[in-house]
């Protein structure tokens, strides 16, 4: 089996870490990048990479892993970067609450430096026979939620409106663009941890990182032939949609 490269884009915890650990197998290559440093990511193996980068400085960010990746090819670049508010997802939410320098940062890092890396690495990605671009959104960027968070909304929601002008750039290139558009996971659990188990001890409420894993996977399974656009996965009782 011919082997894979993965560009992940927050590695540190939660997500980001479940998809470095489980999703490329051993002969794959991985840069992960992060602020910080994983703890779990063994990094003396000659193809497990750690990219440092400070995302809410968008060019300096990207010029750096720029510079670092160089001309590799990229089978499968996955952003999985998503800040919001400190008050978010809580009674205590105000906007009016929100500092202008809290609210560019959000967007600096959630969007600018999605758009500006997503850029620098086409070539990459072209260099590959099935490459594929994935996007990590929210149900907080799909029409009609709920939610109250206006800045962490706004950012998803641009998330979905650069897949969709994206992949008619890509066309062409037959590089697949996607977006998934997550509710709120289990991100306190690891995949080790039994789904059924998850499930009991969340009270159903939360999405298991194994599921989110399995739609990925479906993703990078697919053609080139095909394009999955968006997912929608909220959890089974999310009242949010």
């Amino acid at each position: 089996m011919n082997s894979k490269s993965y560009l992940i884009f927050g590695v540190s915890k939660g997500l980001g870490k479940a998809i470095t650990e489980h999703l490329p197998s051993k002969q794959d290559t991985v840069y992960g990048v992060s602020r910080s440093k994983p703890d779990y990511l063994d990094t003396s193996l000659p193809n497990k990479h750690w990219v440092s980068a400070d995302l809410s400085n968008p060019v300096k960010a990207t010029t750096e892993l720029k510079q670092q990746i160089g001309n590799q090819k990229i089978d499968y670049l996955i952003y999985n970067v998503g800040i919001w508010e400190h008050n978010a997802f809580s009674e205590d939410y105000s906007f009016n609450d929100n500092t202008q320098e809290e609210i560019l940062n959000m967007i600096n890092t959630n969007i600018s430096s999605c758009i500006l890396n997503t850029q620098a690495f086409i070539d990459n990605l072209k260099l590959s026979d099935n490459a594929k671009i994935i996007l990590i959104g929210s149900t907080w960027g799909l029409d009609n939620h709920n939610g109250k968070e206006v800045t962490f909304s706004a950012t998803k929601f641009a998330l979905r409106g650069i897949i969709h002008s994206l992949r008619e750039n890509l066309r062409e290139d037959s590089i697949g663009v996607s977006i998934l558009n997550l509710g709120y996971l289990a991100t306190e659990y690891g995949c080790d941890e039994p789904i059924e188990t998850i499930i009991e001890q969340s009270n159903g409420e939360l999405i298991p990182l194994q599921d989110v894993l399995q739609a990925i996977r479906f993703i990078t399974s697919t053609s080139k032939a095909s394009c999955v656009k968006e997912i929608n996965m909220p959890a089974m009782k999310d009242s949010n949609m």
